[in-house]
């Protein structure tokens, strides 16, 4: 099966090693036929700390890296 890749916006780089991205996708309401937004944060891993507040990056489904941490950063 393969990996699901992401992308989103670094919302948090203050961990170490760690940034939060959130991802927001958007679909239509099956009844009021309305485009919904709706928004998902993850925790990815960062090995050099290079991503800041504010970058567009894709990440990709991992092996836990710790209790939170299921995904690591693919490219900015």
């Amino acid at each position: 099966m393969p990996k699901r890749i992401l992308q989103g916006t670094v919302t948090s780089d203050a961990n170490a090693q760690t940034i939060t991205v959130s991802v927001e996708r958007r679909f239509t309401h099956p009844v009021l036929k309305k485009t919904i937004r709706k928004s998902k944060k993850y925790r990815a891993h960062d090995e050099n700390n290079a991503y800041k507040v504010g970058d567009s990056v894709r990440i990709i489904e991992c092996a836990p890296r710790s209790k939170t941490k299921r995904w690591e950063v693919l490219e900015a």
